[in-house]
């Protein structure tokens, strides 16, 4: 049965051992579809998070893309443009159930006015990453990611660790909510600004902040005590980001860490300029837009020129792919581009090995299943410091939303392993229910995108994207669930596309197979990507573990 979700009454929460739809792979599905939108940001209107990721494009699509799901055989494939379900196509048992093709614009016309305009014709909708791939898990879907990133820094400049480091962000988004909780598990003083105090007070209810400062004055002085204290802590402060930080830079304060995950990727429905109100915001969205972009851009300027500021003086800052220094750019800062990102400065080392935020989703609602399985990882990978730190960590700090969820950078070989071996358990009724496998689309082979995941990559590869496209293609071709391809939207667009996947582990042969061939696939490629750039880490992987790499 349904669990009651009292953050969003009408969306609640799917589990239960009863199946509406024709099989578990279909019903598989049907369930993330309704988890997204039970741990969305605004589910009245589809919205997933990143202020336009959608799971359907409008509510008849919706129920329509329902309707089938619980209605479909397992030879049939369910194909979906932009959120709209257009075909019911009889394929094969073997075959994916769900490919999807979202928000894929041709070169030239790739641009955000063009997608807003498609979009207010209700031709298009973006489905972010995994918003419209239905593989959404909450802020827990980047908080390994997030936190992994400030260990990196800890390790190159701070000794191992934050205690008593200042860490300075903004955003308390679907993406940006994880910062709060990962910086305090790495054990830092973090001060996260946001300008709307609902997402605030959201991140404080479901325990990724801790406090929620009352003006700039008290939060620099409750961070300040925590530092030197060396005692973790996370605090909110509601402020537009632009004031914030040039305040803070103004005050001579320097934090050791600075970011940002606003959403200045999208100029009309993300960010929100200095001087304005959030309904001042909405009320030009429609027929403001000009204006809208104009004064969202200026404000990034502000925004990211004090970033730059606390690089000179010493701090470590980094861009959290936002698009906060492509913004900044078009609006005049020459140098935004001094600033890193997160994936060149601390993660490509990862990548090329293809390891990344791998997932899994308790299609049964019981928390005991995803306990169960952080045993199995414990005792599968032992010597795995990454894996073995993060489950510890993640039992005693993290709270499921929707879905009993959890996400771990595992690697080629790994993801194959562990999923088996879960198949096995829901076969012989270890677990109580199936298991959904899937990743973040920011993956080693599954995404080009030449400002954040393949920027300055060793052999100048960083905007071809031929690599996503092949992923997809080899995941149908590997017996996957569902496959799909997205380009960017909004201010997003043009700017790249990725593919995701998903793979049901419901204890048969079949899925055994299918988990075999998709997941152990869909890492060779992405270590073959890296090494065909000439990355040394993929070719000692492609050595080590056999992949079947073509030389030329």
């Amino acid at each position: 049965m349904p669990k009651p979700n009292p953050r969003h009454p009408n969306f609640p929460i799917p589990g239960g051992p009863e199946l509406r739809a024709k099989g578990w792979r279909q019903e598989a599905l049907l369930r993330l579809l309704e988890n997204v939108l039970s741990v969305g940001e605004d589910p009245d209107n589809l919205v997933v998070y990143a202020a336009l990721g959608k799971a359907a494009r409008n509510w008849p699509s919706h129920r329509a893309i329902v309707k089938t799901l619980i209605e479909m055989d397992e030879d049939q494939t369910l194909i979906i443009q932009s959120g709209k379900p257009v075909g019911l196509l009889k394929t094969h048992a073997k075959a994916p159930l769900v490919i999807m093709a979202n928000c894929n614009i041709v070169g030239q016309w790739a641009k955000a006015e063009v997608f807003y305009e498609l979009q207010r014709k209700g031709l298009i909708c973006w489905g972010g990453l995994t918003a419209g791939a239905w593989q959404y898990i909450g802020s827990q879907g980047v908080i390994q990611g997030t936190y992994e990133i400030f260990m990196r820094i800890a390790e190159r400049r701070f000794g191992g660790d934050l205690s008593g480091r200042f860490v300075l962000t903004a955003g308390l988004g679907g993406m940006g909510g994880a910062q709060p909780l990962a910086g305090r598990m790495a054990g830092a003083a973090i001060l996260c600004v946001d300008i709307d105090p609902e997402r605030a007070r959201k991140r404080q209810q479901v325990g990724y902040l801790q406090e929620i400062a009352p003006d700039l004055d008290a939060a620099l002085a409750m961070i300040d005590a925590a530092v030197k204290e060396k005692r973790a802590l996370s605090v909110g402060l509601v402020g537009n980001a632009a004031e914030i930080y040039p305040e803070i830079a103004s005050r001579g304060i320097v934090p050791d860490v600075v970011t940002d995950q606003t959403s200045a990727h999208d100029l009309v429905y993300g960010y929100v300029p200095k001087g304005m109100s959030i309904e001042q915001v909405r009320s030009l969205r429609e027929d403001g837009q000009g204006q809208l972009m104009a004064a969202s851009r200026a404000s990034i300027v502000d925004h990211v020129k004090a970033m730059l500021d606390f690089q000179k003086k010493g701090a470590e800052v980094f861009d959290n792919g936002n698009l906060i220094r492509t913004q900044a750019r078009e609006g005049g800062v020459a140098n935004a581009f001094d600033i890193p990102i997160f994936t060149e400065a601390y993660l490509r080392p990862l990548f090329a090995r293809a390891i990344g935020p791998f997932r899994w989703m308790a299609l049964s609602g019981e928390e005991s299943d995803i306990a169960r399985i952080d045993d199995l990882l414990l005792e599968m990978f032992p010597d795995n410091r990454i894996i073995t730190n993060w489950v510890r960590l993640a039992r005693k700090h993290i709270p499921f939303e929707g879905l009993p969820a959890r996400i771990a950078w595992l690697g080629h070989g790994e993801r194959t392993a562990l999923a088996r071996r879960v198949n096995q358990l829901v076969a012989s009724g270890e677990l109580k229910g199936p298991i959904a496998f899937s990743r973040d689309h920011l993956d080693a082979g599954a995404m080009a995108h030449p400002n954040i995941m393949t920027e300055r990559m060793k052999d100048g590869s960083d905007a071809i994207a031929d690599w996503p496209l092949l992923d997809a293609m080899l995941l149908c071709s590997s017996m996957a669930d569902l496959v799909v391809v997205h380009s960017g939207g909004g201010g997003y667009a043009g700017y790249m596309t990725s593919c995701g996947v998903t793979v049901v582990a419901d204890g048969t042969k079949a899925a055994d197979e299918r988990l075999d061939h998709a997941l152990t696939n869909d890492t060779s490629l992405g270590v073959i990507r890296y090494a065909d750039a000439g990355y040394d880490e993929s070719f000692e992987e492609i050595a080590a573990k056999g992949i079947g790499h073509v030389k030329v």
